[in-house]
């Protein structure tokens, strides 16, 4: 499963990049629009950290505006992946860009006939709300397993399920389960996929009991095997 960062906090992102284990980001206006600087700098910034996709969103809800949005997102880096809502222009828009080449993210997504609708638009990714759905008393990965199972039906798609709305890790552990390709994290929730109590507590007990040698491995010289060999 590939990870997504959830966040436009550019300190965020370089620090969790630095593990290794990011993949790509995910922004939309509202996390950009708590920066307080200018959208387009952003994104630019964010695509120069991250090698792989980053989702920047388009702010118009008509077919023409979105595309003229979309086109200009996409030609700020090679891994910008622009994210349209899954409306009736949206999908037009995705049509239009992922038949010119360039990589887009179906957001919104909130049942499985939408994911559908997605895959045959040419969708590089489908965004389906898990928390959102649980916020409201319906099952959000239970949407999550009927579009693996509807997306391995025809292998000819293409489109791969990122899951978003993520609240805690057991949302990433479910979604891995049923074969999602990607979970979106907020930068919360991707440090909490490190914490576990009994680490902490066997971390502990094996530098108590290395302090309790009184030796350190920086100012500990390295011997010479074969010199000892010879000398024996």
């Amino acid at each position: 499963m590939k990870f997504f960062v959830d966040t436009a906090d550019v300190k965020e992102i370089r620090d969790l990049a630095a593990t290794g284990l990011v993949d790509g980001v995910t922004t939309n206006p509202s996390l950009i629009a708590k920066s307080g600087r200018r959208f387009l700098d952003v994104v630019a910034e964010i695509a120069s950290i991250v090698p792989g996709p980053v989702s920047a969103e388009v702010a118009a809800t008509d077919h023409p505006t979105m595309l003229a949005e979309g086109r200009k997102l996409a030609k700020i880096a090679p891994n910008i992946a622009v994210k349209v809502p899954l409306t009736v222009d949206g999908l037009k828009t995705c049509k239009v860009l992922s038949d010119g080449g360039t990589m887009v993210n179906v957001t919104l997504c909130f049942s499985a006939a939408q994911a559908l609708l997605a895959a045959k638009a040419g969708a590089s990714f489908i965004s389906p709300f898990v928390g959102r759905l649980d916020d409201i008393s319906a099952p959000g990965m239970e949407l999550i397993a009927d579009i693996c199972q509807i997306y391995r039906q025809y292998p000819h798609f293409k489109t791969e399920v990122l899951v978003a709305s993520i609240r805690h890790p057991l949302h990433v552990v479910d979604a891995a389960k049923l074969g999602a390709h990607v979970s979106t994290l907020p930068p919360n929730v991707l440090r909490q996929l490190f914490a576990h109590p009994l680490t902490d507590k066997g971390l502990a007990a094996f530098l108590a009991d290395w302090a309790s040698t009184g030796q350190s491995i920086l100012e500990e010289p390295i011997e010479d095997r074969r010199a000892l060999a010879q000398a024996r």
